[in-house]
């Protein structure tokens, strides 16, 4: 890509204006009836749908594109996740805004053939409604998106990421350049952050203009911005997909904070296991350095900054600010004792403002639509959207943006499309292994930071995992209790050997070896483990355990006196048993048994499964032709 240095305001509007015509089709607010025999097609290239070989559906577009000489009337861009990640690859024809779904590289003849060709769309292909099966045509009535309010995601899924001229054709670098070009106040910008009420999305809360400005007033001779992109979380790929879609807004959010605090040197922390938003973050900052918005003297204004890429090895710990400095600056990833507090002391013991990418991607809209605009979304407290990435027994799995306050049944059932298979809601889990369990109770409880603090949850950086009857509390506690302990970096005793000691109990409970004493020891320990621990994963571990404790406590007991799992999910309680009235004796289940655990005569029935052999490992129950295996 052939990329012009852009030296000041003017020069940046006419590539907006320019760029902006030339992708038109995309917006339905645009007049476009004379250009109506032209397509624009947008082919996901986020992580979910390149899983799913959506490179191939693309070159496969080129390619036919180029062989029926349509290359004038039809032009194929790739763009990031739409967030509908269960239903990739995902394509999207503009003018039309026809959503396909599932494609694959075998269908584009019959998208060339009938859509482009004939203005047909390919019904097979299109959305069905999980509720009611009603076909449905366009991105715009979709439930899934009518329902949602795209922020942070506002380019995901409309502009190429590895094009900056589409994202300057979004307004992007016009608020950089208006603050360089008028020299604003950092203490302006500030004020202005402070008045939106924005708090960081990285799990903590905190207020974001109120941490710029503990970054500014801190003097020092270098000072640092870094953004968090580590996301440990299970189940979570909101800021992975941001990078992937809209590397740009996190750039130049960095640009302009450097300018508040006084900083010329900025470092994305990254996990090496997000390749595609590694290659994105790479291709931005390389076009903006070209463009002349990242370097030296950025607009003429004589400001410089510069952006690096740090990788990291995956460490859950890395996402605690103090922990993540270290590991940037070569060290091993472990947290130490606040305060000082990197606004202080941070990188290289100097100022430092640490952000992560959620955050990050709000910065532009905010400084463009002002902060009043952002503060009339959302709650008293926590205003504007927040991105979550829904998961576990849920019809709709994928990425969301909702206004702050939403409920979590409007999550659910709106946009997530309900439970698997009709299924009773049971739990929806919040904030990964920090957070708590959300029981059925506080459905129509609206999501915000206090509101999920109050009940035992917490926001941490969006992910929401959905569970149904079939989920057993207690084992869902171990998992994360196991999850926060393999993690810990082991600096501190509270969390190195707390964490073990409860992870010990909840295996002890989930193998019905437990006691009802042992319920009272569980919920000390919780809380000894949150007072002492040094940083926010061992303050924050015992969080999955207090919540199912406090909503669930009956499976607990259920577990130690009745030796009982009511989910039939923790094997040490469950018996792989046949039914007598089902069984036809083919034997395949004695064939398939890796102990010889069953027996029975062939067309005698029924079998037998000795259960002082079986090791419960399931093997027969999906081989069985007449489902007559199940575990009880």
């Amino acid at each position: 890509m052939n990329i012009t240095p852009i030296k000041s305001q003017e020069e940046l509007k006419k590539v907006r204006e320019e760029t902006y015509n030339n992708m038109r089709l995309r917006f339905k607010d645009t007049n476009i009836e004379k250009e109506i025999e032209k397509y624009h097609i947008l082919v996901c290239a986020g992580t979910g749908c390149t899983s799913s070989k959506s490179d191939a559906v693309r070159e496969r577009l080129h390619k036919e594109i180029k062989k029926r000489n349509l290359s004038d009337k039809v032009k194929v861009f790739k763009t990031g996740c739409f967030g509908f990640c269960k239903l990739g690859p995902i394509v999207v024809v503009h003018p039309d805004r026809t959503f396909y779904i599932k494609v694959e590289a075998k269908d584009v003849d019959e998208i060339l053939d009938s859509h482009i060709g004939k203005g047909q769309v390919v019904e097979r292909l299109l959305y069905k409604s999980v509720n009611n099966d009603e076909v449905q045509k366009t991105i715009d009535e979709i439930d899934f998106f009518n329902h949602q309010m795209r922020i942070a995601l506002r380019n995901c899924g409309v502009i190429n990421p590895e094009d900056i001229k589409e994202y300057i054709a979004m307004g992007g670098y016009n608020n950089l350049a208006n603050i360089l070009t008028n020299k604003t106040p950092p203490t302006d910008i500030i004020e202005e952050l402070k008045k939106s009420g924005l708090r960081g999305r990285g799990g903590g809360g905190f207020l974001t203009g109120q941490k710029w400005e503990y970054a500014y007033n801190y003097e020092g001779n270098k000072k640092f911005v870094l953004c968090n992109a580590d996301e440990g979380d299970p189940g979570a790929f909101m800021d992975r997909s941001i990078l992937e879609g809209d590397p740009h807004s996190v750039i130049e959010a960095m640009i302009i904070a450097g300018y508040c605090i006084g900083a010329h040197q900025g470092y994305v922390y990254v996990r090496a296991e997000y390749p595609i938003a590694v290659d994105r973050l790479e291709i931005a900052i390389d076009q903006a350095k070209k463009a002349g918005l990242l370097g030296q003297n950025i607009f003429g204004s004589g400001f410089d900054f510069d952006l690096d890429i740090r990788l990291g090895a995956g460490a859950f710990v890395c996402g605690e600010e103090t922990a993540l400095i270290q590991s940037v600056m070569g060290m091993r990833g472990e947290p130490r004792p606040r305060p000082p507090f990197p606004a202080e002391v941070g990188l290289w013991e100097k100022p430092t403002l640490n952000n992560n990418v959620e955050t990050f991607a709000n910065i532009p809209v905010i400084l463009e639509k002002g902060a009043d605009w952002f503060a009339s979304i959302g709650t008293e407290n926590s205003k504007g959207t927040k991105v979550f990435a829904l998961a576990g027994q849920i019809n709709n799995t994928g990425l969301i943006e909702v206004p702050m306050g939403t409920t979590l049944r409007t999550i659910i059932y709106d946009i997530g499309g309900g439970i698997h298979d009709n299924k009773q809601f049971k739990a929806a889990q919040t904030g990964g292994p920090s957070g708590g369990c959300i029981p059925a109770d506080y459905l129509d409880i609206k999501i915000d930071f206090d509101t999920l603090a109050d009940i035992g949850s917490m926001m941490g950086s969006g992910g929401m995992i959905i569970m149904d009857e079939s989920d057993c509390m207690v084992d869902i506690a171990r998992f994360y209790l196991e999850f926060a302990q393999d993690e810990s970096c082991g600096k501190c005793v509270p969390c190195r050997v707390g964490t073990r000691r409860i992870l010990e109990i909840l295996k002890k409970i989930t193998k019905g070896k437990g006691e009802m004493e042992d319920l009272k020891i569980l919920e000390d320990l919780c809380y000894d483990i949150k007072d002492s621990s040094l940083c926010g994963l061992g303050q924050s571990a015992p969080n999955p355990v207090l919540s199912t404790l406090q909503y669930f406590k009956d499976e607990y007991i259920k577990h130690i006196k009745d030796k009982e799992c009511p989910a039939g999910v923790c094997n040490d309680l469950l018996k792989v048993v046949i039914s007598d009235e089902k069984c036809v004796a083919c034997g395949i289940c004695a064939r398939v048994c890796p102990v010889n655990a069953i027996t029975g005569e062939n067309k005698n029935p029924p079998f037998h499964i000795h259960q002082d052999v079986c090791i419960k490992c399931g093997a027969c129950i999906p081989k069985c032709p007449v489902d007559a295996i199940y575990k009880r």
